[in-house]
């Protein structure tokens, strides 16, 4: 397959998963309003922060090390082997989760049964739902591996919607449930989300007329279980100890990543009820942020891992890969920077009033507006953070993954402690500048990869960081009379003063878009060219 071709299933990968994004975040989005109105803020922080970081940190630390490891490898594999080592995920799953949910109820603080009811009835399920996820994984790489869009969007779509619709029946009808209503939907969600994947596959591979069978290296639905392969091997020893570099580096990542959250968590800074407010403000304000950004870092990671091969310097890899890795990266940079600012100018004048219509006076008084400010700046450097990673880490050697391990112990340690140390000066804005100052770090880590990467190549895909004059001149005019706008419009003027400053945002937005499409025209044809591939040889499904 030629690197043109990954890059068209690449986009499209990306585009679909953009659109699966959208309905997910849409999805939780109107239904945290809803819950809002229902059940205490103390318990939208538990299931938010408590129960959830129980349920990500065992998926992240049982399958997260597999997932790079074997999506980096090449197709010549022997894939028996590879669905064997995927298979390990299970079993580290039930051990992460019994490890995880003892410390969860022995050693941290247990929620009042009277504000919160359920909780070890909840760890119990949150833990258990993460176990049935994790006997999914062979099914979900092998659609990922070849790119199964349609698969992808619709099991996830079901789960999520069906999640959703038990959500409401319960807390509209068994309201006195607590915790059990979102365990129960939690359980429910993987569930469906495993089956979804099975029963297509079982489907697939009993079609031998099928054409998609043609592509897959398995013929038998039983392929997909573990076995012995014909050389007596049951795993690839070198995937086995990648993954383990992936390992110590994702537990790393996983501090970074859900870090103010383990300060919640573990050192009791805010109380559950701040925790819910904290983490409602963060999910809106990180809502465009993963709307965009996390399904393009997720399929550009997958084209990277398949052009640019691990163990060879730029030079003495095929050219024409390598210059379409620079130009895929320099445009994946300047996307990334344009949506960033875009969110960073727009989103620091209408915060308060997104948050007023959102959730009322209890999210857009007190600390509320200074939090999601905070937030759109925080956006800008994961956007750009996401770019740069998913290249650096597609294309870094092992002994290069396993020394950037250090660099992310260095960062782990330091963000705990400049979390606790600024949430205790300035409240809970201070977890959010502690992630500023990490992702500033990891950035600045990976544009030198990148810089060392293509250095002695004539490409130079860091240049998609600079734009032109006259669009940072439309950015900069756009926040000042926003900024005004709000001083005089917004937000006890009423709403005919209210829609007057959305108006004039939508204005200003619009010029700055417009500037946008006619200064980066490179950026602009990349767009419609890849998003807009031809199937060809499409084989998602």
């Amino acid at each position: 397959m030629g690197s043109q071709e990954v890059l068209g299933q690449a986009a499209r990968l990306a585009s679909s998963g953009l659109l699966l994004q959208v309905l997910f975040r849409l999805i939780t989005f109107v239904l945290n309003a809803f819950i809002l109105r229902f059940l205490s803020k103390e318990i939208v922080g538990v299931v938010n922060v408590r129960l959830t970081l129980l349920y990500s940190t065992t998926l992240f630390l049982a399958r997260e090390a597999f997932r790079r490891a074997c999506l980096s490898g090449s197709t010549q594999r022997d894939w028996s082997q590879t669905l064997n080592l995927l298979w390990l995920t299970a079993p580290l799953g039930v051990f992460w989760s019994l490890f995880l949910g003892w410390v969860w109820l022995q050693l941290l603080e247990v929620p009042d049964p009277n504000v919160a009811p359920h909780y070890a009835a909840g760890v119990v399920l949150f833990g258990l739902s993460a176990v049935v996820e994790l006997l999914g994984e062979p099914f979900w790489f092998l659609a990922q591996a070849h790119m199964f869009v349609k698969l992808k969007v619709t099991a996830e779509s079901l789960s999520v919607i069906l999640k959703s619709v038990l959500t409401v029946f319960l807390v509209l009808w068994l309201p006195h449930w607590g915790l059990y209503i979102f365990s129960l939907a939690q359980l429910f969600y993987t569930t469906v989300l495993v089956l979804c994947y099975v029963i297509y596959f079982t489907k697939l591979l009993g079609s031998p007329e099928s054409t998609k069978l043609q592509t897959l290296p398995v013929s038998r639905i039983s392929d997909l279980l573990p076995n012995i392969t014909r050389n007596g091997a049951f795993i690839n020893w070198k995937e086995a100890k990648l993954t383990w570099s992936f390992f110590k580096q994702s537990f790393l990542k996983q501090i970074l990543t859900e870090g103010e959250r383990y300060v919640m968590t573990f050192l009791n800074v805010l109380n559950f009820g701040d925790q819910g407010v904290y983490d409602i403000v963060n999910n809106l304000g990180s809502l465009v942020a993963r709307l965009i950004f996390q399904p393009i870092e997720e399929s550009f990671y997958v084209f990277f891992a398949k052009v640019l091969e691990r163990e060879k310097d730029a030079t003495l890899q095929k050219q024409e890969d390598i210059a379409v890795a620079a130009a895929v990266l320099e445009f994946l940079l300047k996307l990334a920077l344009l949506s960033g600012l875009t969110i960073t100018v727009f989103g620091f004048t209408y915060s308060q009033l997104a948050l007023d219509i959102y959730g009322g006076a209890m999210l857009s008084s007190g600390s509320g507006p200074v939090l999601l400010r905070s937030y759109c700046l925080y956006v800008l450097l994961l956007a750009i953070n996401g770019v740069t990673e998913c290249f650096t880490f597609a294309a870094m050697s092992k002994e290069e993954v396993d020394r950037y391990n250090f660099v992310m112990l260095a960062l782990s340690s330091s963000f705990l402690a400049l979390s606790y140390l600024l949430t205790r000066w300035c409240g809970s804005v201070g977890f959010i500048l502690a992630n500023c100052f990490n992702m500033g770090i990891r950035i600045t880590q990976s544009l030198c990869f990148i810089h060392r990467y293509y250095r002695r190549s004539p490409h130079r895909p860091l240049a998609g960081l600079r734009l032109s004059p006259v669009l940072l001149g439309a950015f900069a005019l756009s926040g000042m009379v926003t900024a005004v706008s709000e001083v005089f419009l917004c937000c006890e003027q009423g709403w005919p003063a209210r829609l007057a400053h959305i108006a004039l945002g939508a204005f200003c937005l619009g010029a700055t878009l417009g500037t946008a499409f006619l200064t980066e025209t490179k950026l602009v044809h990349f767009l419609r060219t890849q998003l807009g591939v031809p199937r060809r040889t499409d084989k998602t499904t």
